[in-house]
């Protein structure tokens, strides 16, 4: 374990030697994703995924039996991961040993039976390669499987797309159940095999902005349950899951915050938990879960507060028990019998697969983290932040950050000098900062930065109300709220004991990030010294016109309907305001992105180039909407460092090894 014996050195912030490299950012790293359990008793075996960088981002399945043995299934190169709305998500399941997946490279559903190790082909060879993709997936009592399948035509345009909800048998038959909206997820079977409900949403919708719960009975009688833009307001539906008694449960958000219901044929929607906060995040993937229902009644829920996770117990007279547990991160939750199984995290601890007795919070931890060697001394700890900002026309005058002090137990800054601050944007807009251990946030605090991870308006978290403050105000209320952050940290008023340099302030994101990146440096000249993005939005038009199907009318919620809102979308485009550009930038990009396709990236390094304004521009073959390879890892984050060491005037640590990336300078 590197520990903290060694003499304390002061040394200019940036330049910190610290053990948590780029090497040890991807080193048997693994992102967890989906956990199945496969059986109804406490002895079932515990299913999850793995998305693992070192073997080229691909996805592995891992079972663990009742007696504690670990076995990878699919060997390299199968890859379980779907491109459904390019996000993907569901792409696998287990029932009674059957394993059913999607596999990358073709997006063609496979099965592996029970004692087999060899991948079935179920589907055929699609006319268009990969354009018959499915998510999603729920086995069937009878053998078969529930699917989302996207089909795409000889076309590519997004319009050609057609998502539908099917039923696929183990000889590949395949029965289409539903059909016709835009887009559908959640098909999920009652207990008696008789009704089917899953969710749908039309354009220009999100999922988050109104998806319709539907139900079938034996008849073919259709039900809307909850959802929709039918009522006095638009209400967003997720994860719908049948009880044994025949409930529906599920999460909406019609008190503005996603709260648990359950609904029984004939009756009203009944509201079962509401914590104040919302339960359920937006639905970019398939196949999360943020509640679960034990075999005795009792539902289990995690929802968010101040920056972390809750994880609670409702109980059958309706009170809810906080478990007292180290973690501030819950997702994937899944019952196994009367305990729970899930991914948990925490501010010290990467995310780990747990299974636990909620009578008594204890924990059996079934997939570790990884082993890395360090000290706790050596991780920053989030504090979650509040301060003002700019109402505009939501009225909402307030934003949020996780702060994340510099912190190394061996090395400190001089007296005189303050540390330069990294403002993270992440993606969605909707996503959400995470008090979970991340070494790619450990990685820049170890060396003497500051790091605000911002939720800005339209992040989730924080209720519908806060969320659709984002509404029409893409690009002016995030840019609000990161420049407000930035201003906030580096005058003092920010956590005791913290403040920052505010002739050295940095942001970076990526994807919608990015472009809250690109406006910052743009539209707000000054306030930033350096900046980077990875796979950001250049031009809103553009992404507009070439996107695919899920987010093809996104922009209209955000920005304004196009095209007949093409003026306001030139107006806050980042590469039509090049003429104030003169802050250092960063450039990171996959060349097989479809999301935001790599000319966006270029339009933005070729104005640069014109301008004479110092920059990088790395290009990532292989690679799509975000990096998953580990050597690509290393070359953003290494080069990310190396650009900022030499345009804020820091060394890097020479041991490291690290290449400089290439400035372009005037």
């Amino acid at each position: 374990m590197t520990g903290v014996t060694a003499p304390e050195q002061t040394l200019p912030h940036g330049s910190w030697p610290t053990p948590i490299t780029s090497e040890l950012v991807v080193r048997a790293a693994a992102r967890l994703g989906e956990v199945v359990v496969d059986g109804s008793g406490d002895d079932a075996d515990v299913w999850w995924a793995e998305g693992r960088p070192s073997e080229g981002g691909r996805t592995a399945l891992v079972r663990r039996t009742p007696d504690g043995t670990t076995t990878d299934l699919l060997p390299s190169p199968w890859n379980a991961r779907t491109r459904v709305h390019e996000y993907g998500g569901g792409a696998w399941t287990v029932a009674t040993g059957t394993v059913w997946f999607t596999d990358f490279a073709d997006q063609r559903l496979y099965r592996v039976d029970p004692g087999s190790s060899e991948p079935v082909a179920v589907t055929p060879e699609p006319a268009v390669p990969a354009g018959v993709r499915h998510a999603d997936l729920q086995a069937t009592a009878d053998g078969a499987v529930l699917a989302v399948r996207e089909t795409h035509g000889a076309s590519g345009v997004a319009t050609d797309v057609v998502n539908e909800v099917v039923r696929v048998e183990r000889d590949g038959t395949t029965t289409v159940l539903v059909t016709g909206p835009d887009f559908v997820s959640d098909p999920r079977l009652s207990p008696d095999g008789r009704s089917l409900a899953w969710l749908q949403w039309q354009h220009p919708d999100m999922p988050w902005d109104a998806a319709e719960l539907i139900v079938r009975g034996a008849d073919g009688g259709e039900t809307v349950v909850a959802g929709g833009r039918s009522g006095a307001q638009p209400e967003s539906i997720v994860q719908p899951t049948w009880g044994a008694d025949g409930a529906l449960w599920f999460l909406a958000d019609r008190t503005d915050v996603w709260s648990l219901y359950r609904w029984t044929p004939g009756a009203p929607p009944e509201l079962v938990v509401d914590t104040g906060t919302d339960i359920a995040g937006p639905q970019w993937v398939f196949g999360q879960r943020r509640f679960a229902l034990l075999r005795d009644g009792r539902a289990v829920l995690a929802y968010g507060r101040d920056g972390a996770d809750r994880l609670a117990v409702r109980e059958p007279d309706g009170t809810l028990r906080e478990l007292p547990l180290d973690q501030a991160a819950f997702g994937q939750l899944a019952a196994a019998g009367g305990s729970l199984v899930c991914v948990a995290g925490g501010p010290a601890s990467e995310p780990v697969v747990l299974r636990m007795d909620v009578d008594d919070a204890t924990a059996t931890v079934l997939r570790p983290a990884r082993d890395l060697g360090l000290d706790p001394a050596w991780f920053s700890r989030p504090q979650h932040v509040t301060f003002p900002t700019e109402p505009g026309p939501s009225g909402v005058a307030e934003a949020h950050a996780l702060v994340y002090p510099p912190t190394n137990p061996q090395v400190t800054g001089p007296d005189d000098e303050l540390p330069p601050l990294l403002v993270l944007v992440h993606g969605g807009p909707t996503a959400a900062a995470r008090s979970v251990l991340d070494l790619g946030v450990q990685y820049w605090t170890s060396r003497g930065f500051a790091v605000a991870d911002v939720d800005y308006r339209g992040s989730t978290g924080y209720g519908r109300r806060y969320r659709e403050a984002l509404k029409g105000q893409w690009g002016v209320a995030d840019l609000d709220d990161v420049v407000a952050c930035a201003r906030y940290l580096s005058s003092g008023d920010g956590p005791a004991g913290l403040r920052v340099d505010p002739a050295r302030l940095a942001i970076r994101g990526g994807s919608a990030g990015g472009y809250t990146t690109l406006a910052a440096l743009t539209f707000r000249p000054g306030v930033f010294a350096a900046g980077a993005s990875h796979y950001g939005v250049a031009d809103l038009a553009a992404l507009a016109a070439d996107t695919h199907k899920f987010e093809s009318r996104y922009l209209d919620g955000l920005i304004a309907p196009w095209p007949a809102g093409a003026g306001v979308y030139a107006e806050r485009s980042p590469i039509n305001a090049t003429d104030a550009l003169d802050t250092p930038l960063a450039v990171f990009q996959g060349d097989e992105d479809r999301v935001v396709p790599p000319e966006q990236a270029e339009m933005m390094v070729a104005a640069l180039r014109a301008k004479g304004v110092p920059h990088a521009y790395v290009l990532f073959p292989g690679e799509q909407h975000g990096f998953r390879k580990a050597e690509n890892i290393r070359t953003a984050l290494d080069g990310e460092l190396s650009f900022y060491a030499q345009v804020l005037g820091f060394s890097l640590p020479a041991e490291e090894g690290i290449t400089p990336i290439e400035v372009v300078r005037p």
